[in-house]
Formats: structure tokens, sequence, C-alpha cells
């Protein structure tokens, strides 16, 4: 959780806002990719990559 902290406090600073979509977009793939590895959901994730 600090690493989320330190990356907010960075967004903050830096005015990096256009950087909170492209995380949040990151973060939804991966959950998917992991959720997805044993089911048969997973054939259909490996076609669209």
């Amino acid at each position: 959780m600090d690493f989320i902290h330190d990356l907010w406090k960075f967004m903050l600073a830096r005015k990096k806002w256009w950087l909170v979509p492209m995380i949040v977009v990151l973060l939804l793939v991966a959950v998917l990719l992991i959720f997805a590895e044993g089911s048969a959901f997973g054939s259909f994730i490996y076609t669209l990559f």
C-alpha cells in the first residue's frame, strides 16, 4: 500500500493526471488475466491478445 500512496503523491505533485486512466486500465487487464487463467473464459482472453 505504500507504493500506491507514493504513486498518488507523485501524481499530485507533478500533475500527472493523465496517468490515472492508464494505470487503472493496466490493473484491470492484469486482474482479468489472473482470474481468467483457470476458467473457460481464459481461451477467449488468449484469442484477444
